[in-house]
């Protein structure tokens, strides 16, 4: 097998690992916020997949549909995902592997096989969707044919991937400005919306369903929520980033990671939450609940809310596909890595993974419907990445100091059966036509 090939730290990496380092063995003297942001970006990357062109799909379809009764779906899924991440980064920290490493040297040959096999597949599905994602936002934008948005796309990625040769800072500086981008863009589409705020606090706190619609659309919100490469992603981001030299360093550096998750999926919740607000505001109070496709949502918003509203949604869709495509590209590298430890270069990887989709488009395929569609096979991988990292988060001989604690055990049992249970429930609801 080849040799996983590393990165080495650039000048601006090595100022955020020194005062890191200073920060981990108590020599720091700065403030609160200095001494924490060293440790600020890991989960922002992560949190990319819970803010992707899948989520635009399942959100307005809910929030069209049903108005803001399945707002505590987002929130419980941004709860059971700020726990998952968690111990994902914690098995990073811990034991300075990711999770597909740990599984190829702890699972039998076939299963690391089948578990390689299928998470390419899930991988190259979220690239698919992340990919058409980034291309619509451009058709929207700027009116070209989608043929030429999927070329600038292609130009854009590879451009922010680029910018891996550098360290890990800039990338991570400019997929955090991206999601910035789309966290700003929902928070002007919500002002313009003007909900009825008493409405959106009952459902994001009050479980509720109406029929058996509302549960596959929750099924549905779930699986564009908690995304399998994610997780492996995580992992990896952690595991030799800024290394801990003893217990008590790893205990504080999980401590710092925690925060950052708490952050990044805060931000990833209320992203999620706006969008879903933005759908019941415009369209179901509206008596437009026919809405069906990200296409019809950028043309309905125009006129209830005006161009720019439509400019800003088309924004943050490209902002949201780029990001992703990108975060996408690099799980799929820890996935390679991490089952196979052979390693292709990130240009070469991006180049065979966009075909897919750029095939999509050349056939005139309907966007919409590609994206659920990936959502199926996401939710068909995650039970394989979720148990895997709950069987090994649970053992002391592994993780050590940071094994889990029996409560956290459970409750990250609980969520995966939730989880499983309800992607099941999607999956058959897909395929029996129900």
């Amino acid at each position: 097998m080849g040799d996983i090939i590393k990165v080495e730290p650039r000048t601006g990496d090595a100022s955020t690992l020194q005062a890191a380092n200073d920060v981990l063995s108590g020599h720091s003297k700065k403030g609160k916020l200095a001494r924490l942001l060293p440790f600020l970006g890991p989960a922002f990357i992560a949190s990319v997949a819970y803010m992707d062109p899948g989520n635009f799909a399942t959100n307005i379809a809910g929030g069209a549909q049903f108005g803001y009764m399945l707002l505590w779906v987002i929130v419980a899924s941004n709860l059971m995902a700020m726990l998952l991440q968690t111990l994902s980064a914690k098995l990073g920290i811990a034991t300075g592997q990711n999770l597909a490493e740990m599984c190829r040297n702890r699972f039998p040959r076939p299963v690391v096989w089948f578990l390689w096999g299928l998470m390419e597949i899930v991988a190259m599905s979220t690239d698919l969707a992340e990919f058409l994602g980034a291309a619509l936002g451009f058709n929207l934008l700027l009116g070209i044919p989608m043929w030429i948005a999927g070329l600038l796309t292609a130009v854009a990625t590879f451009l922010i991937l680029g910018l891996e040769r550098f360290g890990f800072r800039p990338i991570e500086a400019v997929i955090t400005a991206l999601i910035g981008v789309v966290a700003g863009s929902y928070l002007i589409e919500t002002i313009l919306d003007k909900p009825d705020w008493g409405s959106v606090l009952h459902g994001a706190f009050v479980p509720q369903f109406s029929g058996t619609e509302s549960v596959l659309l929750a099924a549905g919100i779930l699986g564009a929520t908690v995304m399998p490469h994610a997780l492996f992603l995580h992992s990896s981001l952690m595991q030799d980033r800024i290394v801990a030299k003893n217990v008590a360093q790893r205990k504080r550096l999980y401590r710092f990671e925690i925060i950052d998750v708490l952050i990044a999926m805060g931000v990833a919740g209320l992203v999620n939450m706006a969008m879903l607000i933005m759908a019941a505001s415009t369209f179901y109070y509206q008596g437009l609940t026919h809405v069906a496709t990200i296409e019809d949502a950028h043309l309905t918003l125009q006129p209830l809310l005006g161009a720019a509203a439509g400019a800003v949604f088309a924004i943050s869709l490209l902002a949201s596909g780029l990001s992703s495509a990108s975060v996408g590209t690099m799980a799929g590298q820890v996935i390679m890595q991490g089952f196979l430890h052979r390693h292709i270069r990130p240009w070469i990887r991006r180049l065979v993974t966009m075909l897919p989709s750029l095939i999509v488009i050349a056939l005139g395929l309907n966007p919409t419907r590609v994206l659920v569609l990936s959502q199926v096979v996401l939710s068909f991988g995650l039970p394989f990445a979720v148990v895997p990292l709950i069987i090994f988060t649970r053992r002391r001989d592994v993780m050590g100091e940071l094994v889990n604690r029996r409560t956290t055990t459970i409750l990250a049992l609980g969520a995966a059966t939730i989880i499983i249970a309800l992607n099941l429930y999607l999956l058959y609801q897909t395929f029996s036509g129900a």
